[in-house]
């Protein structure tokens, strides 16, 4: 999985003022859990733009002014409910020999014939939780639509792989291909007209032969 690289500097002081003099100098406070022993820091908030602001889902490589490295992916973040700038980031550390978990992006390849035919796709989880070695985390996971037709389905049973495990059922219905509304009420239309016409023929035929017998 690709990485984003965060540069930062260890904090002497978590306390709130420091905290707060922190956010003025367009610093974020960030914690990084998981190891020996937990570590405060602090980085630009635009390092993390690249992070944080995006549709793709990268870890983290945090180096710090004193020379550590560290391999983490974001656990949790908080922002400010006025300004949405972000307030607070919380990391957890990763080791080449633990798993992880993490939730995946799905991108769809191809194009489905079902859609052109009229159907409607539904792409019903874009996102996936997946979990493996760090060095085993795809960046994304492909659903092949190129040969969906209307009714027809991609599955997580088809999107598994060796070197990862998807948390989801296997029967869990990632992208689909359904009939679009508006084809279906044209049917039911279609329909009722062609059962009005049955009873027109049938009442003409009734007269008809009522006609004969007099």
């Amino acid at each position: 999985m690709k990485f984003i690289t965060i540069k930062g500097s260890k904090r002497e002081s978590v306390g709130k003022v420091a905290t707060k003099a922190l956010r003025n100098a367009d610093m974020v406070p960030c914690v990084l859990y998981g190891g020996k022993q937990t570590i405060h820091f602090a980085a630009e908030e635009k390092a993390f733009k690249n992070l944080v602001y995006t549709p793709n889902v990268y870890t983290a490589k945090i180096e710090l002014e004193d020379g550590q490295v560290f391999d983490a992916v974001l656990q949790d973040i908080q922002f400010s409910p006025v300004t949405d700038r972000i307030l607070h980031i919380d990391f957890y550390q990763l080791f080449e020999d633990k798993l992880i978990t993490m939730n995946i992006p799905v991108k769809l390849k191809g194009n489905a014939p079902g859609v052109l035919n009229g159907g409607s796709l539904a792409f019903n989880l874009r996102k996936l939780s997946v979990r493996a070695l760090p060095a085993d985390l795809p960046d994304f996971l492909t659903a092949d639509i190129s040969k969906l037709r209307i009714g027809s389905k991609v599955t997580v049973s088809e999107l598994t792989n060796d070197k990862f495990t998807i948390n989801h059922p296997d029967n869990t219905v990632v992208v689909q291909v359904r009939m679009a509304r508006a084809a279906i009420v044209e049917a039911i239309v279609e329909g009722e007209e062609g059962e009005e016409g049955e009873e027109g023929e049938g009442e003409e035929s009734s007269s008809e032969e009522a006609t004969a017998q007099e």
